[in-house]
């Protein structure tokens, strides 16, 4: 029988086993198909807190959905390519500058969605209007009105919204609505939310559902953030915008006075088909139902404007990153400036070297983002990149308190610009599923430029000495924080 001096050497050698077996076994496992900064930071937590950080690499580390998820979406991208090519909507990219029609190319050989002419569109940078013209289009609705948000409410500022759904309905318009599971669940009043759904006799769904005991289980922190409305094939919505209160309803973001900055656009034309079809094919991903059959396809719909128009889905559902590819395209194509808005700043290193290159050649690059966060590691994280920034030569423009710039867009030169829900972040990129839109005319540009005069307008330009100011003790925080947000 062993004394208590030799039990203890006992499970000492047991657990420098274990701990030996996890680290040799996450060298091997962890680097393999994952960007060498992300393998890296995993690595570093569990070899620093080997069972802590095993339990959360099991928890969070996969970023791919489940398979047959990936196959599904893949099935679909045939799917859409075949009728794509079909239709005949795609255009003549001869015109274009030969990097552009690369990026047009690319885009669609990751999403099978081509660019297409014909559009119109309008910016709206008023919360409230935002979501009033959303209403009012889906007033006019005669066939169908497909909705689409990361976080959807009820509450005062959405009534009307949920009042156009409801007469809708009673119109014998078919309403459909996605919500992304979690993001949803969170926000107050949740349940009475969609009750209301059910009452006015929306057809809604979950996005990305956590309900493991249903047989729906994925990494819990892959979400669905796009945000979209389409009605009738017409018209359709696009930004960074949810279905929420500009105080997300939250206690603390009212008693901080907090409010949501959003840029949207509508957008009429051929393009609308394309936005549809990423309604579609979530729908069929989380239900089953195919609805193609009332798919108005991108070559039935009329002119409205002379933009060409490529929309841009990504996420895990996909095997690459097609929002960052698309981004460092176009940065990387830019000859006169580079103009980013991001709440959510937390670029890989191809975007900081897209960016600090930018300035290099000799660009005129601005960044806009918020004065203060809403959330403590984001916000430190972002902050960690400033010094290289402001060094490299990009101007950084802070919107004020008490509102948080959750507007994502950006725009290269003075013809090209993108709009949607992806912030330029590792989350974005790699673990929330996105959409965004590629804008190509001068008219689009001009308009989001008057957007971006606003928030100069508005706020303040950090400069590199005022920020070689900021005390050791602010900014000790950033680098931790920029050390976790490569967990991905």
């Amino acid at each position: 029988m062993l004394g208590p001096a030799e039990t203890t050497n006992l499970w000492w050698l047991v657990a420098l086993a274990a701990t030996l077996a996890i680290n040799i076994t996450a060298l091997i496992v962890i680097p393999r198909r994952r960007k060498p900064t992300a393998a890296m930071a995993w690595l570093l937590a569990i070899l620093l807190v080997p069972f802590i950080g095993i339990l959360l690499y099991l928890l969070i580390g996969s970023i791919r959905l489940p398979k047959a998820r990936r196959d599904e979406q893949a099935r679909i991208d045939g799917l859409i390519r075949d009728a794509a090519h079909a239709s005949g909507a795609a255009v003549d990219d001869g015109a274009y500058p030969r990097w552009f029609q690369r990026v047009v190319e690319q885009n669609e050989t990751l999403t099978s969605l081509p660019a297409v002419g014909g559009n119109a569109t309008t910016l709206i940078d008023d919360y409230e209007g935002s979501i009033a013209a959303m209403a009012a289009a889906i007033g006019t609705a005669e066939r169908f009105v497909h909705v689409e948000f990361f976080i959807v409410a009820w509450d005062d500022t959405t009534r009307d919204f949920f009042s156009a759904m409801e007469a809708a309905v009673a119109r014998g318009v078919t309403v459909r609505l996605l919500a992304d599971y979690v993001a949803s669940r969170r926000v107050a009043r949740s349940k009475e939310t969609f009750a209301e759904l059910d009452r006015i006799g929306v057809k809604w769904e979950w996005m990305l559902p956590v309900q493991p005991l249903k047989g729906k289980y994925q990494r819990p922190d892959l979400r669905n953030h796009r945000k979209l409305v389409v009605v009738d094939g017409r018209i359709a919505f696009v930004g960074s915008q949810n279905l929420i209160d500009r105080s997300y309803d939250s206690p603390k973001n009212i008693k901080r006075g907090l409010q949501w900055q959003e840029l949207m656009t509508t957008l009429e034309g051929p393009a609308v088909a394309e936005v549809d079809t990423v309604f579609l094919s979530d729908w069929l991903i989380e239900t089953g139902e195919d609805l193609s059959a009332e798919h108005l396809p991108a070559g039935e719909i009329g002119p409205r404007g002379d933009l060409v128009c490529q929309v841009v889905p990504s996420g895990p559902g996909y095997t690459t990153e097609n929002n960052l590819r698309l981004f460092l395209s176009l940065i990387h194509g830019a000859t006169e400036k580079v103009i980013l808005t991001s709440p959510y700043f937390v670029p890989d290193e191809a975007m900081v070297y897209a960016i600090t290159t930018a300035c290099q050649r000799g660009l005129d690059v601005q960044l806009f983002v918020s004065e203060i966060g809403d959330q403590w590691l984001v916000y430190h994280a972002q902050r960690s990149y400033y010094e290289a920034l402001l060094e490299a030569g990009v101007r950084i423009f802070l919107y004020p308190a008490p509102y948080v710039l959750h507007a994502k867009h950006f725009s290269i030169d003075d013809d090209i610009a993108v709009i949607g829900s992806s912030n330029m972040d590792i989350r974005s990129f790699s673990l929330n599923m996105e959409v965004s839109m590629m804008v190509r005319g001068a008219s689009f540009v001009a308009a989001m430029r008057e957007v971006e005069q606003k928030y100069r307008d508005a706020g303040r330009e950090l400069t590199l000495d005022e920020w070689r100011r900021e005390p050791r003790s602010a900014t000790f925080m950033d680098g931790v924080a920029r050390l976790t947000s490569a967990l991905n």
